[in-house]
């Protein structure tokens, strides 16, 4: 049997082959990177991630060590992506000529549902009149739309103060490699809208959002009797009643969409929280700082043992750091895992959260700097 100092001499070989083949690695990911910087290509293809991933664990001969492997090839290929991101960052400062779209004065902003809802209002109010907003069927069309270059930002809702997050925007923040730049809170009061003439006791069917629904919860309690039908969002179900243009249908929406869709609002103000606030993020393909940036978003995954939350939770107390926000959301395929977002106040130029975004990473399984950005809520 090998002595302990053998095994040790053979890891040191080990670890130097290892170095040398990741100098190479790190070389050719230089090379992907200035490849897809003249191509205008974005930096992460998850398809083919996911495809050298699975080829890879097909070589390998020992079964027992399959989850420690799959780790440490998205580790690597996170660190791949690192260098790749430093090289776009590098071309972008040291190129003379830049993208049309960057020295216009107006630029294309995405956000989902129709002119009038309060993405729209959250766009508008963000932007004011630097932008071209241009409007998509659902979430996911924003996140293509940035991904292949249609818009230079993306406006949507994450959370709001009465019912809490979006799932399917934290689950696509999770997907795409995109950062958020920026945030905007709106003020959300619900009216019921109706075609003109239209009175409460016409009403037999409302359409709306679901989230709308439950903010509105309340007040259809009283009207048990209405059909609810759940619709893209509150902006496009005014749309819908003003073409339907019949007094038994209404919509939940706002005071904005009836003036656009010449509604009647039938009954003012009907969410039951007076204080309701939905906070809308802005995302970009790249990162953005500066010392006015007093927001700090991350996404996190953590070892499944006992203790491993709080050993991450313990960094904002011994920061002096303000956590505003965890929301947890499933790992798809994994049972009982879960992404963490966090949100907490401090700006990555300052020395000690440096230090505790250090601490986070050290701790978590996977780790990605969702963005620094100035916050406009809470």
């Amino acid at each position: 049997m090998e002595d302990l100092e053998y095994l040790r001499n053979e890891i040191n070989k080990i670890d130097k082959e290892m170095i040398e083949l990741f100098e190479k690695r790190a070389k050719v990911s230089r090379k992907v990177a200035e490849y897809k910087i003249e191509n205008s290509m974005d930096i992460l293809d998850k398809s083919r991630e996911e495809e050298v991933i699975k080829g890879n664990l097909k070589n390998l001969k020992d079964k027992s060590i399959k989850d420690e492997t799959k780790t440490f090839l998205k580790n690597v290929m996170e660190i791949s992506r690192n260098i790749q991101k430093r090289e776009f960052k590098q071309s972008s400062k040291s190129s003379e000529i830049k993208p049309k779209e960057q020295n216009s004065d107006v630029f294309k902003i995405g956000f989902q549902g129709v002119p009038a809802s309060f993405s729209h209002e959250a766009l508008l109010e963000y932007f004011e009149n630097e932008s071209e907003a241009l409007n998509f069927e659902s979430f996911k069309d924003v996140f293509e739309a940035l991904k292949n270059g249609i818009i230079k930002y993306g406006v949507l809702p994450i959370e709001n103060s009465s019912t809490g997050g979006i799932p399917q925007v934290y689950d696509l923040i999770g997907e795409y490699d995109f950062y958020i730049v920026g945030e905007k809170c709106i003020e959300v009061n619900h009216n019921l809208l109706g075609v003109k003439g239209a009175s409460i006791s016409d009403i037999k069917e409302v359409y709306s959002h679901s989230q709308a629904f439950m903010q509105s919860s309340r007040f259809l309690e009283k009207h048990k009797n209405w059909k609810l039908n759940p619709y893209f969002n509150t902006a496009r179900s005014a749309k819908y009643i003003s073409e339907q243009n019949v007094k038994s249908k209404a919509a939940i929406a706002s005071k904005n969409a009836a003036k656009l869709y010449g509604l009647d609002i039938i009954e003012k103000n009907i969410n039951y929280n007076s204080n309701n606030y939905t906070r809308f993020i802005i995302i970009g393909k790249n990162i953005e700082s500066d010392k006015q940036r007093d927001k700090i978003s991350i996404l996190i995954t953590l070892p499944h043992e006992p203790g491993t939350l709080y050993n991450v939770l313990k960094y904002f107390h011994e920061n002096n750091l303000n956590m505003t926000k965890i929301e947890s959301r499933p790992i798809i395929n994994k049972s009982w895992q879960y992404f963490f977002y966090i949100d907490f106040n401090g700006n990555i130029m300052d020395k000690d959260t440096r230090y505790a975004l250090k601490g986070i990473q050290e701790e978590s399984v996977y780790f990605k700097l969702l963005g620094n950005y100035k916050g406009d809520c809470f």
